[in-house]
C-alpha cells in the first residue's frame, strides 16, 4: 500500500493476449467455457467435464490431521518438534493451530475455500477489469480454471514444494490467479512492493527460495534480470503486462506460461492439492520494517482461510447468496490488508473484485469507484486524507451558495453522528441536509451503494474521521498486522465506536500486560489469525510469539468496558525525556494536525532530550508523474494562508521566507495544543518546518505511508540537534 503505483492499466490488459481469448462478461453456461478454454488453449478434457459431469473436485485431504492446541494446552507443545510447535521458522514446518471454543471451525486449506465457493458462485462475476474502456468479467468457475492452468504451469516450471513464486506487479487478474495457482502447487505466494529496489528484491526473493518471479512491466523485469545471477533457486520469469523486449531464456509472457504445463496431467496436480494441510505455510508477506532487513511473516492456509471468513464476518461482509459484495482492488496486494480483503475474502465470500487503473491514487480511483460502485471498501488513512483533501479543494473553488450549503449540510450531520451515533433515528433536518447536500457528494465520490467503508494499517486523524461522518460516512477501523493475517479487532456498522479500533473478532483473545494507571498496556493477541513464525529467523519469531504463544505486538492500546480497543502508539515510539516523563508522540502529532489545517506531517521529537520539538512539513499537491510531494501548496492550504493575512502559494516562499503570518499562526496553535496538554513535560518547545513534505520515495513513509520515525531523525538530524544546542 507506494500508494500511486497499484494497479494495471485497460491497456495493459489487451497486451495479455491470454485473457484477451477469454469469453467476455463473466457468468455464462460453465460447460460452455469449459470447451472454449478447451478449444483455445488446449486444456486438457478432464478440467472442464469434472465441471459438468458432476464430478467431486479436489479437496484438502483428511487423512493427516493437524495437531492443535488451546490456551490451556499450550505447554504440552515441543518447540523442537516442527510438527507439533506453536511456531516455525521452516518454509516447510507445520504448527499447532490455536483452537478456541467459541469458534471452533475445522481448519481446512485454500483449495477447499475455493471448492466450496466454486459450489455456489461458479456463474458469478469474480474479476472485473477494463478492456478498450469497457467492463469485463471472468466468472468464479473461469478464475478456478486460470488457477489451475497457472498452477500446472509452475509444476512445469520447476516450482519445488514450499518454494516460492514472487510477484512484483500492479492488482491485476494475473495477479490473483497466479496466487491462488502457486498455492494449489504446493508453493508460497511471495509479494514484493513494486517501488522495491533490485537489492531489496534480491533479499526477498533469496529469503523465499523464489522459483519463479512474476513481474508486470519492463522496468520490473530489469530489476529481476539485474539479480538473476545472485538467485541461485530462480528458474523463470513471467511477464503479464509489458512483454519482454526481446526474446530471452527462461522469460514467458504470461500467455506462454499458460500453455507450458499442458502436459502436466490434472491427477498429478489433485495429488499435490490433496497432500496440503490447513497448517502449513501458503502466504509470505514481508514487513518494511524501519531497520535492518525485512522479515518473512509465513502465514498457514488456516490463517488465510479462517481469517477470510470470520475476520470478515466480523466487519459485515455479506455472502453473495445474500448480497454479492462489490470491491474495488487498488492497495498494493503485497501488504497483508489488501491482500486478505481483495484476494482471499473475495473467494470466501463469493464478492466481485474489479481492478482499478495503475494511476488509482493519481485521480483516476474516483473514475473507477464512480463506474463499479463498491459496496464495500477499504483504504488506508492516507488515502481518505487524499479524498478529504480534494472535495475541500472543489469546496474550496465552488460557488458561495454551493459552499455553504455543504458546510451547513455537514455540520448538522457531524453534530447528529457524534452526539448520537446509534442512533437510526435522525431529525428531518438532517435528513435533508443529507437529501438536498450529501447524497450527491456520496454519489460524485462513487459511495453511492457503499455500505462499508474501512480503515487500517496506520493511525486516522481525528479531523478526517469527523470530516467523513459529516458526509454521513462511517469509517470503520481494523486493528491487526501482518503477524495476525490482517484484522484482530473489527468494526462494523452493528459494532462501531467512534475513534476505537473495534472489538477482538470472535475466536481470537486479547489482553494487555504491563499496564498503565490508566489502563494502557501492550496488546498481547492470540488465536487462529497468529502467524506461524518468521522465516528464517528463529530470534525474532522468539521475540514476538511467548511460550504460551501470545503475540507480543509492540503496540500499546486500553479496552473500554465494553471492550472495544484504543490504540495509543508503539512502545518503541514511546518518547523518554531526559527528565523521565514518559510521552506518547502519536496523540500530540494528532493534536497539532488538528488544530493547524495546513499541517500535513507532525513528528514529535524528544527522547532523552530536556524538553520536546517537532517537525512540520506542509500540504502540498503531488506530482502526476511520480506523485512525489511538489512546492505548490494544495488549494486548502493556500485558503489557510490567505485567512491569516499571508500570500503565500507555495512552501518555499514560507519556509525561505519565515513568512510572518504563517508562522504566528502556526506558532498560536502550538500554544493552543500546550495548553491542553497534560502537563509542562508534554508542552512542544520548539519547531520547525521543513521544505519538502515527507514521502515514500524520500524514505520518511513506508508502504502504507506510515512514518519511519528513525528515519526522519538521521535524515533531519542537523535541524534536530539545532533545537537542543542552546541546552549543551
Amino acid at each position: 500500500m507506494p500508494e500511486v503505483l497499484l494497479l494495471r492499466s485497460a491497456s495493459s490488459i489487451l497486451r495479455t493476449v491470454f485473457l484477451s481469448r477469454l469469453p467476455p462478461g463473466g457468468p455464462g453456461c460453465v460447460h460452455k467455457l469449459s470447451l472454449n478454454l478447451r478449444d483455445q488453449q488446449g486444456l486438457r478434457r478432464n478440467v472442464g467435464s469434472f465441471l459438468t459431469d458432476g464430478q467431486t473436485l479436489s479437496k484438502a485431504s483428511p487423512r493427516h490431521a493437524p495437531e492443535f492446541s488451546s490456551p490451556e494446552k499450550v505447554t504440552d507443545a515441543r518447540l523442537d518438534s516442527p510438527e507439533e510447535a506453536l511456531w516455525t521458522t521452516r518454509a516447510d514446518g507445520r504448527v499447532h493451530l490455536r483452537m478456541d471454543p467459541s469458534c471452533p471451525q475445522p481448519p481446512y486449506t485454500v483449495h477447499r475455500m475455493f471448492y466450496e465457493a466454486l459450489d455456489k458462485y461458479g456463474d458469478l462475476s469474480a474479476l472485473g477489469f477494463k478492456r478498450q474502456g469497457t467492463w469485463e468479467y471472468i466468472s468464479y468457475s473461469q478464475y478456478y480454471l486460470l488457477a489451475r492452468k497457472a498452477a500446472k504451469g509452475f509444476l512445469k516450471l520447476g516450482l519445488e514444494r514450499a518454494h516460492s513464486v514472487a510477484i512484483l506487479g500492479f492488482n491485476s487478474p494475473e495477479w490473483f490467479f497466479s496466487a491462488v495457482g502457486t498455492v494449489f502447487a504446493g508453493g508460497i505466494v511471495t509479494g514484493i512492493y513494486t517501488t522495491s529496489s533490485p537489492e531489496a528484491c534480491q533479499y526477498i526473493a533469496q529469503d523465499c527460495h523464489a522459483n519463479v518471479i512474476i513481474v508486470d512491466t519492463q522496468k520490473q523485469l530489469e530489476k529481476i534480470l539485474k539479480i538473476w545471477k545472485n538467485l541461485p533457486h530462480l528458474k523463470a520469469v513471467v511477464t503479464y503486462r509489458e512483454p519482454p523486449p526481446k526474446k530471452m531464456a527462461n522469460v514467458y509472457t504470461m500467455e506462454e506460461f499458460m500453455e507450458v504445463g499442458n502436459e502436466v496431467p490434472e491427477e498429478a496436480l489433485d495429488t499435490i492439492i490433496d497432500a496440503q494441510q490447513p497448517n502449513q505455510c501458503c502466504v509470505l508477506v514481508y514487513t518494511s520494517g524501519t531497520t535492518g532487513n525485512p522479515k518473512g511473516v509465513m502465514l498457514s492456509q488456516d490463517n488465510i482461510t479462517w481469517t477470510a471468513r470470520y475476520g470478515s464476518q466480523a466487519g459485515d461482509i455479506q455472502p453473495a447468496e445474500v448480497q454479492q459484495e462489490v470491491v474495488v482492488s487498488y492497495l498494493p496486494l503485497s501488504h497483508i490488508a489488501a491482500q486478505i480483503y481483495d484476494l482471499w475474502t473475495g473467494i470466501q465470500w463469493g464478492a466481485q473484485v474489479c481492478f482499478a487503473e495503475p494511476d488509482a491514487l493519481k485521480g483516476s480511483l474516483v473514475n473507477t469507484l464512480r463506474e463499479v460502485e463498491p459496496t464495500s471498501h477499504m483504504g488506508v488513512p492516507r488515502v481518505w486524507e487524499k479524498i478529504m483533501e480534494r472535495i475541500q479543494e472543489v469546496a474550496a473553488q465552488s460557488g458561495f451558495i454551493w459552499r455553504k450549503m455543504l458546510l451547513w449540510a455537514m455540520s448538522v450531520n457531524l453534530e447528529q453522528n457524534l452526539t448520537c451515533p446509534g442512533s437510526d433515528l435522525k431529525p428531518f433536518t438532517t435528513r435533508l441536509a443529507d437529501y438536498l447536500v450529501l447524497a450527491k457528494v456520496r454519489q460524485a465520490l462513487g459511495f453511492a451503494r457503499c455500505q462499508k467503508n474501512f480503515y487500517g494499517a496506520a493511525p486516522m486523524t481525528v479531523e478526517t474521521q469527523n470530516f467523513f461522518l459529516g458526509l454521513n460516512i462511517r469509517l470503520y477501523a481494523g486493528y491487526g498486522l501482518s503477524e495476525t493475517s490482517g484484522p484482530h479487532f473489527m468494526s462494523s456498522p452493528y459494532n462501531y465506536r467512534l475513534y476505537s479500533s473495534g472489538k477482538v473478532v470472535p475466536g481470537c483473545q486479547v489482553k494487555l500486560v504491563n499496564q498503565d494507571a490508566e489502563g494502557i498496556g501492550e496488546i498481547c493477541l492470540w488465536g487462529r489469525t497468529i502467524f506461524m513464525g518468521y522465516l528464517n529467523m528463529e530470534d525474532k519469531t522468539s521475540e514476538a510469539l511467548d511460550a504460551d504463544g501470545w503475540l507480543h505486538t509492540g503496540d500499546a492500546g486500553r479496552l473500554d468496558a465494553d471492550g472495544f480497543l484504543y490504540i495509543t502508539g508503539r512502545l518503541k515510539e514511546l518518547i523518554i525525556t531526559a527528565g523521565g516523563e514518559n510521552v506518547p508522540p502519536v496523540p500530540i502529532e494528532e493534536a497539532v494536525k488538528t488544530e493547524l489545517p495546513i499541517i500535513s506531517n507532525a513528528m514529535l521529537i524528544g527522547d532523552q532530550r530536556k524538553f520536546l520539538s517537532m517537525l512540520l512539513t506542509l500540504k502540498c499537491t503531488l506530482d502526476p508523474d511520480t506523485s512525489d510531494p511538489t512546492d505548490n501548496l494544495t488549494e486548502w492550504a493556500v485558503e489557510f494562508c490567505q485567512r491569516v493575512g499571508s500570500k503565500a502559494t507555495t512552501v518555499s516562499e514560507i519556509v525561505r521566507k519565515k513568512d510572518e503570518a504563517v508562522y504566528q499562526a502556526i506558532e498560536e496553535g502550538i500554544q493552543r495544543v500546550n495548553m491542553n496538554a497534560a502537563a509542562q513535560p508534554y508542552h512542544i518547545q520548539k519547531w520547525a518546518i521543513l521544505e519538502k513534505d515527507f514521502s515514500i520515495s524520500g524514505g520518511e513513509l513506508g508502504p502504507t505511508m506510515k512514518l519511519k520515525r528513525l528515519i526522519v531523525l538521521e535524515k533531519y538530524k542537523d535541524i534536530i540537534d539545532s533545537f537542543y544546542q542552546e541546552q549543551k
